[in-house]
């Protein structure tokens, strides 16, 4: 065990022993996600680097502290990549709070989840032990449930030291195609679009304008361009246009109104709330207002729920970040926590007040 684990451990101990709280806290780049920080900074960006790495078995394991540009160039040397596209929000990104954040990019709607590529994590708990769950092949089913339950804790269950993830090739052949329709057509084309056999990889729908990537072999792609039409988008465009969707430096997503994140049912209908952004094939849409009772009483009737992304720490403590758990749920959430950090020292209050 390193000195810096060592270290890690006794300050744990001493929280825990004094009822002290703990901030994990690696590069900070998505410290505005979830409610604000408490007690003594954790800092874990000292624990960094890629441990294990086999590209013919899809695997890479890295320490959490290993900043996300890193690994995406180590992995984009050998033409393969995360391909969930986690947002880095800040070149300070690292690989435990991709992790603990939870998030995933454009890419979403076709792969998969950033839970779905998580194989195995070790972590140190509120007591001071360090847990070892899941593996480092793909085919290793044994424990998947607790990796997968870190992704979008945002620290509440432990100090991650270590997560293995499952990588891909990169795309052979990319395009992205766009359409002038307004959103009540869009999320009737995405729908209709979403049950054939098309590769989209990327889709996202804002004033008037929808924007379709397509990924996959080079003639099944310029078989979609063909079938669906639209206006082509240069090549740089289209990159720069996803890579801003990703990272959040869209126009839509500047200023200080707040920004909320709805996820609802592909086929649920415009919400007629605010200025609007839909992703994921009308699974994800991002509201810029800060109505809180009107959004999330819609989105609860849509079949779905609403997150605070990002809004002052006022309205946090006013309406919340997440939606409210129901009695079942937060019995779950509150035996996990007991569980894996029994004297609340880890993130206290970064989803829920009483966690």
């Amino acid at each position: 065990m390193s000195t810096l684990i060592e270290n890690w451990i006794g300050q744990i101990a001493d929280a825990a022993k004094s009822g002290r709280m703990l901030a994990i806290r690696g590069g900070g780049s998505k410290s505005f996600y979830g409610g604000p920080e408490q007690g003594e900074r954790l800092d874990v960006r000292g624990h960094r680097g890629i441990v294990a790495y086999e590209p013919t078995e899809l695997v890479v394991t890295a320490r959490a502290g290993t900043p996300l540009v890193e690994l995406a160039a180590a992995l984009a040397e050998k033409g393969q990549w995360l391909a969930f596209e986690p947002p880095h929000f800040g070149p300070s990104a690292t690989v435990g709070g991709m992790l603990a954040s939870g998030l995933s990019g454009p890419r979403r709607q076709a792969v998969g989840a950033l839970r779905d590529f998580v194989l195995g994590a070790r972590l140190l708990s509120g007591a001071g032990e360090e847990l070892s769950f899941g593996g480092q092949v793909m085919k290793n089913v044994a424990g998947y449930d607790v990796p997968r339950l870190l992704a979008g804790s945002l620290g509440t269950l432990g100090v991650v030291l270590e997560v293995s993830l499952k990588v891909l090739p990169l795309p052979v052949a990319e395009k992205s195609v766009r359409f002038a329709v307004d959103e009540a057509a869009a999320l009737g084309r995405l729908n209709q679009w979403g049950g054939r056999p098309l590769p989209i990889s990327a889709s996202a729908w804002h004033d008037g304008v929808l924007t379709l990537r397509l990924s996959g072999a080079t003639a099944a792609v310029q078989a979609a361009q063909r079938t669906l039409a639209g206006d082509d988008l240069a090549d740089a465009d289209a990159t720069a246009f996803w890579q801003s969707l990703r990272e959040q430096t869209d126009a839509f997503f500047a200023g200080d109104a707040p920004l909320w994140r709805l996820s609802l049912p592909s086929v649920a209908p415009p919400m007629a709330l605010g200025p609007t952004l839909i992703e994921w094939g009308g699974a994800q849409r991002w509201l810029r207002t800060g109505d809180a009772g009107a959004i999330r009483a819609a989105a609860v009737k849509a079949g779905g729920h609403a997150t605070l992304f990002r809004g002052d720490d006022a309205l946090k403590a006013a309406a919340g970040v997440f939606q409210p758990l129901t009695a079942p749920l937060a019995r779950i959430h509150r035996n996990l926590k007991h569980a894996f950090d029994p004297q609340g020292v880890f993130n206290r209050g970064r989803m829920y007040p009483e966690l």
